[in-house]
């Protein structure tokens, strides 16, 4: 069995009337001899990319999450057909193969076990997939059993099913992994050149020493992901206090760049924040000033962005008689790309 990512580049060549109605980026299935059906009609892999190209629909918009639900149900179905056992087979033939499948990820080999909050992951995407396929008439039984439980909270009642596969696990504040200070110290120190002592250090051979820095330091503060500091625009960093504060400083997170694309709030402390601004206002102005660069000519005219903020700029969209006409965009439009 194959997993492997859907392009439509290319599609007009492949004898079909319309573009395919498939998301771009989605992981699709394939068995050994590239057949999606056989005398027995149609087969495993071709039920679950259905279910996967239906995804971004079904409460799971993000392409970073796809790969991941595809291929929790694909370890699910290479586990159980080694053992004889179908993808919509009988409730008590699925029932045997999940107890299996829960011995095998919490005592099997140690790199396929699972800790208990992944394996309980696994188990909603499972269970998820199994109510979609029955939804849509492909599967008579699943391997779950639900019993009713009762939530109480600010006194109002709320009741629901409970999957009984899921294990008990920490409560999250108890999960919660920090890095020790001293450790964050001297990674810090090391982003910006320096040993331990805060001396420089003469092996070090990095380069943007400042940026490294000034951005380490804002990541830590605020926990930004990865995806969210990478395309954060310079025009969209908090302003810096009047007056040095002990209070976090509110750190918006736009919209456009968070998992999801959920607008969410973080906080960063003063000094990372003043160091940020430190950079933007002076290391990285004298890195770009004067530079001539331009994008060769056979990209197009370059896209111009002035009068920028935390909400959008002007963009340059024409030129006449040699003034530069331009409009003003939201970041969160799609014109402006990120």
């Amino acid at each position: 069995m194959h997993q492997s990512t859907y392009s439509s580049a290319g599609w007009e060549s492949w004898g079909l009337a319309f573009r395919p109605a498939i998301p771009e980026g989605m992981p699709l299935l394939f068995d050994d001899d590239l057949l999606f059906e056989d005398s027995d009609g149609v087969r495993p892999t071709a039920v679950i990319n259905c279910w996967a190209c239906e995804l971004p629909a079904n409460g799971c918009p993000s392409p970073n999450s796809w790969p991941y639900y595809v291929r929790t149900v694909r370890e699910w179905l290479e586990f159980i057909s080694g053992r004889g056992v179908v993808l919509f087979d009988t409730r008590r033939r699925l029932k045997a193969a999940l107890s299996a499948y829960s011995v095998y990820r919490a005592q099997g080999p140690i790199k396929h076990r699972f800790e208990a909050s992944t394996w309980n992951q696994n188990m909603g995407i499972l269970a998820g997939f199994y109510k979609w396929a029955k939804d849509e008439e492909y599967a008579d039984s699943e391997p779950f059993t639900y019993r009713q439980a009762v939530w109480a909270f600010k006194g109002q009642v709320r009741r629901g099913r409970v999957n009984q596969s899921r294990r008990r696990q920490a409560k999250p504040h108890v999960t919660i992994k920090y890095l020790d200070d001293d450790f964050t110290d001297i990674f810090l120190k090391a982003l910006a050149g320096l040993d331990p002592d805060g001396e420089r250090d003469p092996r070090y051979r990095g380069r943007e020493l400042a940026r490294n820095s000034a951005v380490g330091r804002m990541i830590v503060s605020s926990g930004l992901r990865s995806q969210e500091y990478t395309y954060l625009l310079a025009c969209e960093v908090p302003l810096l206090p009047s007056r040095r504060t002990a209070v976090p400083v509110s750190f918006p997170v736009p919209s456009g760049i968070t998992k999801g694309s959920k607008y969410r709030e973080s906080w960063i402390d003063y000094d990372s924040l003043a160091e940020l601004h430190s950079y933007i206002a002076l290391d990285r102005a004298a890195a770009t000033f004067g530079s001539s660069w331009r994008p060769p000519a056979r990209w197009g005219e370059p896209l111009f962005v002035t009068d920028a903020d935390e909400r959008g700029g002007r963009v340059n969209t024409a030129t006449a008689c040699g003034v530069t006409v331009g409009v003003v965009a939201r970041w969160s439009d799609s014109v402006i790309s990120r």
